[in-house]
């Protein structure tokens, strides 16, 4: 289970209390969370009209640091090509799995210091989250174009597919005419002999065959160009996947670590705008228990309905027609999903 749940409510006596209530009610006899603390550090509150404002921001910021990881790891799995199964071994943030860095998290003093305001720390986030996505896109760019010209001159039939079919393919095909002309790691171009009439059925049997046919002169000088050129190319290729899974390993991090740093912003102003100054709130991550996902949300209901009496409890699972639910899922504590399945298959 992927999907983790952040949420804050109001310390009691201590947060330590209102921690201590949270485990009890949902892992001590019931098993239906891992829960872990999230620590935010003393962040600079500013007014009441910048946290209004930067609520919105934030929301928005997410989105979009949320696109930009996704898109890094996305692109990390088709750079990686037949080696698909490594993907998750390479999205890492800060060298540890995604599962651990955020039920550990630590802010990062350095790259974002709690002395900068709200404001600023959000600006730098998105600053850095616009270059990642800029210089992806300029890196993919090139390296799509490297590997689309590479693969139109691959061109990858079978030989032994090729063996099998060819004679059949039409009538009038001179058995066993078919020769080797030329050959790569990846590919090979055939001849095949056979009568006139026969050519425009043969080509249509063979496209559908996934054969690419082409009338054939033989040219020495052109077929050494092409194979020189295709070296180039494969070249070429080999020395940019290094650097670019290098970059797209750091740049995930980056951007994970970025986009964890902005739940814990939001977190901390919806904090503050709901249940008011001195700021006194504990941060908790649960990693709901697929099973129970409905009974978790009821007791969590349950434990702080008493905050926010105008908080119905919302099933994220029913379907009603005309509302958005994840626009408009509300809850009388802040919540915020983090969902760590980044990828639109399964590796």
């Amino acid at each position: 289970m992927t999907e983790f749940w952040l949420i804050s409510a109001p310390g009691e006596k201590t947060c330590q209390q209102t921690w201590d209530k949270l485990m009890v009610a949902t892992t001590r006899t019931n098993n239906l969370s891992t829960n872990n603390k999230f620590n935010i550090p003393d962040l600079k509150v500013g007014t009441l009209d910048v946290l209004v404002g930067l609520s919105d921001e934030l929301a928005k910021l997410d989105t979009f640091v949320e696109s930009v990881v996704k898109k890094v790891a996305q692109y990390m799995a088709d750079v990686l090509e037949d080696s698909r199964d490594k993907v998750q071994e390479n999205l890492l943030a800060n060298g540890v799995d995604l599962v651990t860095y955020i039920t550990r998290f630590q802010w990062d003093m350095a790259k974002y210091p709690i002395k900068q305001s709200l404001k600023n720390i959000s600006e730098i986030i998105s600053k850095q989250a616009t270059q990642i996505d800029n210089d992806l896109k300029a890196r993919a760019s090139a390296y799509n174009n490297l590997k689309g010209n590479l693969q139109n001159l691959e061109r990858k039939n079978a030989y032994a597919e090729w063996q099998k079919t060819y004679e059949t393919l039409a009538e009038m095909v001179v058995p066993r005419s078919t020769k080797l002309l030329f050959e790569d790691n990846d590919s090979g171009l055939f001849s095949v002999t056979l009568f006139r009439k026969a050519v425009d059925d043969f080509k249509h049997k063979a496209r559908e065959n996934k054969f690419t046919v082409r009338d054939f002169q033989y040219n020495e000088e052109e077929m050494k160009a092409d194979k020189e050129e295709m070296t180039r190319l494969s070249t070429d290729k080999k020395k940019q996947f290094g650097p670019l899974v290098r970059w797209l390993k750091v740049n995930f991090s980056e951007a994970f670590i970025a986009w964890i740093h902005i739940k814990a912003l939001r977190v901390f102003v919806e904090s503050v705008l709901r249940y008011g100054l001195p700021v006194n709130f504990q941060a908790m991550l649960l990693q709901p228990n697929k099973k129970n996902m409905k009974k978790l949300r009821e007791v969590l209901y349950d434990l702080y309905k008493h905050l926010d009496s105008s908080a119905a409890i919302i099933d994220a699972s029913m379907d009603i027609p005309g509302l958005n639910l994840s626009q408009q899922e509300y809850y009388p504590y802040v919540y915020y999903k983090i969902d760590c399945n980044l990828l639109d298959f399964k590796v």
